[in-house]
């Protein structure tokens, strides 16, 4: 009985794991839909530029994700690089410039947002656009990413 013990009590730590996930709806598990892109988001008061630039970056991608009729998420992984972008391209019937161009005017009409918005000043904004109609979005992006932890929060 004694080496039959360790072998119960494994037994039953289990039986009370599955029966708490059961009991919290883990059976009935279902993955979060993924967000409508062309559903307008009302403009949150970010604290910081980083919380700003993010709530830009978002919304310009659900702007072109609109756009081009596919989720932002879809199109987030197809700005990774030329080849992932050219394929995105590919499978929708564009082309990888008309896919940027997307993207770009996505952004401009996002700052334009924010600034109307009082999120970005006339300058930032300014900034932004110039930067937006100049750089490439899957370098803008991944640029952005990189400079999260540098900007203040």
């Amino acid at each position: 009985m004694r080496r039959a013990a360790p072998l119960l009590i494994a037994l039953g730590a289990v039986a009370l794991v599955l029966g708490t996930y059961l009991a919290l709806g883990g059976a009935s598990y279902e993955p979060t839909p993924v967000a409508d892109p062309c559903r307008m988001r009302e403009w949150r008061h970010p604290s910081g530029v980083q919380a700003a630039l993010e709530q830009v970056a978002l919304s310009a991608l659900d702007g072109a994700a609109c756009d081009l009729g596919v989720s932002r998420e879809e199109l987030v992984l197809a700005l990774r690089d030329d080849e992932s972008l050219d394929a995105f391209a590919e499978k929708h019937g564009i082309t990888h410039d008309e896919a940027e161009q997307a993207v770009r005017q996505g952004l401009v009409r996002s700052v334009e947002d924010a600034q109307a918005a009082g999120v970005l000043s006339g300058t930032v904004a300014r900034i932004v656009r110039g930067v937006a109609e100049r750089i490439p979005p899957g370098l803008l992006l991944s640029t952005l990413e990189r400079l999260q932890g540098l900007l203040p929060g």
